[in-house]
């Protein structure tokens, strides 16, 4: 008989969306759905896990309907019949208002929470600051592993999100490291076992539908940033 001393949790990014219109007006993050390449890269991440024959116990999502539309696109692949559980605990880490930020201090705002051991006091974009996002997702790891009520979970989030589980997995500590990066459709692969410490990272930010990611050396965030730069005309 085979001993398995650990649980397995499966990380999803959710897949690209387009938070710019084409006039560069930002998009309502709370209602933005996938775009065409996020549909893609939602059902790679499905087929993905239909080809190793994962079954899921449980399937976790923050609420957003990005999340949300990948989770059920994964679930049409492996050809389970679940309704996600949402967790509001694990929405992305929260923004201002960007047309209050001035120019000199944009890029900082769209980048600085991601550029390596981010401080708590560091806020992204204006809004929630990084100590802010760590009280909150902390408590919701710690309450799914005291849940024994599982084997195999898949948790559909956000970047940022992803980064503090990723980050508290990593080190134990209340750190964010904040330049893992995390494609969109990505899969994380962790293990759990019973004592806090007991974390085994096994996979990070794998892309189905670009293992090498190769076609870009830049994060999501300087992206963004460059198409709203543009749109303010500076």
């Amino acid at each position: 008989m085979s001993f398995n001393p650990r649980r397995r949790v499966y990380l999803m990014r959710h897949g690209s969306v387009t938070y710019f219109d084409s006039a560069g007006k930002p998009v309502l993050p709370e209602q933005v759905p996938l775009n065409e390449q996020g549909q893609m890269q939602a059902t790679a991440a499905g087929r993905v896990f239909a080809g190793q024959q994962v079954r899921f116990d449980r399937v976790i999502v923050s609420g957003l309907p990005r999340t949300l539309e990948t989770a059920a696109r994964v679930l049409a692949e492996t050809g389970q019949q679940f309704v996600p559980e949402i967790w509001p605990e694990f929405v992305e880490i929260r923004g201002g208002k960007l047309a209050s930020i001035p120019d000199a201090e944009l890029k900082e705002a769209f980048t600085g929470a991601f550029e390596g051991v981010a401080p708590e006091h560091k806020r992204f974009l204006g809004g929630e600051s990084i100590g802010e996002l760590m009280d909150r997702i902390h408590p919701a790891v710690d309450r799914l592993r005291a849940d024994d009520d599982w084997d195999t979970v898949l948790l559909v989030l956000h970047g940022g999100v992803n980064r503090a589980i990723l980050s508290y997995a990593l080190t134990g500590q209340r750190l964010f490291l904040g330049n893992i990066a995390q494609t969109a459709g990505c899969i994380n692969v962790l293990d759990v076992g019973q004592d806090a410490a007991d974390w085994v990272v096994r996979v990070v930010n794998y892309s189905p539908p670009s293992q090498l990611q190769a076609e870009s050396r830049g994060t999501t965030m300087e992206a963004l940033f460059h198409q709203y730069r543009r749109a303010r005309g500076i």
